[in-house]
Parts: structure tokens; sequence; C-alpha cells
């Protein structure tokens, strides 16, 4: 993390938000990306063969969690004055 610490941009005084906001919101912007990814997969449900795996640990708790971390990162990121 001493690489972000150096990170310094000359129109920083002057920009609501910094060089560190944005790679902030960049890695909270992957985070969601991440929760979404493990949203999804599984087969089309189909009257003959009906995918049980949509009601998986992953999709149903472990993914939203991961979804809403993510926002909350992202409110961090635009918030945090450095």
């Amino acid at each position: 993390m001493k690489w972000f610490n150096n990170l310094k941009d000359d129109n920083d005084s002057k920009m609501p938000l910094t060089l560190k906001n944005y790679i902030l919101l960049l890695v909270g912007a992957a985070i969601i990306i991440l929760g979404f990814i493990l949203m999804s997969g599984g087969e089309p449900a189909t009257p003959e063969n009906f995918d049980y795996s949509i009601f998986s640990f992953r999709r149903i708790t472990l993914a939203p969690i991961v979804v809403v971390i993510g926002f909350a990162f992202e409110i961090y990121a635009i918030l945090k004055r450095f």
C-alpha cells in the first residue's frame, strides 16, 4: 500500500475527488461485479428439468452480501477525503 500513499496529482486540491478516490471507486466496482458473477450460472429451468442450484448458499446469501459490501465501499470511496 506504499504506492497508494505516494499517488499525488497537481489538481488534487481543486477537484472534489482525487486520483485515490477514483482508484477506490474502481475497486468497489470490481467487488460489485464479483458479486453479480457469484449470482450467475446454472441451467435455465424447464418444466421437465428444474435446476435446484438457484437455491444454493452462494447465490442466495454470499453474492448479495458481496454486492452490498461493494456498494458500501463505493460510498466510502466517494466520501473519503485524502
